[in-house]
């Protein structure tokens, strides 16, 4: 029991840790000082959803649906590319004071909601991660899986909470225009790398799969 919930920690946290768009908009928010916390627990309860979904037999579903990862992939891969987009036009706005938080316009929560909602379920990555990797390693637990879904859980709870935070605390030196400016050139590179890379995996598999039929 104890070995299935620390497995889950462990993974749940290497799955975690690279710089994603949820963890990006985690860290913005934080800086923001705009409801970081609901932030970060929306990003844990999906996680939640997710992980539970692959351990419990979704993992197989979607890797045995080709078309359904493909459109999943290619809605992420606009998202993304939209995302990194608008965070390069803040880094390359020509009046740094637009970076001061005195004049950033406050988003209302809703408008939060829905973005943490799109940066975590249209991001194919976070499916692939927990629902795919995690859900196949999971399910090797067998009768201990619920234990191990817990321990992923776990890491996620930590992992978000503790980014909010502290983004919350370095608040006052990542807000100044130049830590600004550099956070947004990293988001927007990051965003970027990952929609080019989504999209080669895509059409890589588009074409197996078309000379799988054609042969």
């Amino acid at each position: 029991m104890l070995v299935a919930y620390f497995q889950g920690i462990i993974l749940g946290m290497a799955m975690i840790l690279p710089i994603g768009p949820q963890n990006a908009f985690v860290l913005s928010q934080g800086i923001r000082r705009q409801y970081p916390v609901m932030v970060a627990a929306l990003c844990a309860m999906s996680d939640a959803v997710l992980i539970s979904l692959g351990v419990f037999g979704g993992g197989a579903l979607l890797a045995q649906s080709p078309v359904l990862l493909q459109v999943v992939t290619w809605a992420g891969v606009i998202f993304l590319v939209w995302y990194g987009w608008g965070a390069f036009r803040e880094a390359f706005k020509p009046n740094p004071d637009t970076f001061s938080m005195d004049n950033q316009t406050l988003h209302t929560r809703y408008r939060i909601i829905a973005t943490v909602l799109a940066v975590t379920w249209l991001n194919p990555h976070v499916y692939l991660d927990t629902v795919v990797v995690l859900g196949s390693l999971g399910e090797q637990f067998g009768d201990l899986r619920l234990w191990f879904v817990i321990g992923a859980v776990t890491a996620s709870i930590i992992w978000f909470f503790s980014l909010a935070l502290l983004a919350v605390w370095m608040a006052p030196w990542l807000q100044k225009s130049q830590a600004q400016r550099g956070i947004n050139l990293v988001v927007g590179t990051v965003m970027w790398v990952i929609a080019i890379q989504l999209a080669r995996h895509a059409l890589s598999g588009f074409l197996t799969s078309t000379n799988i039929h054609l042969g």
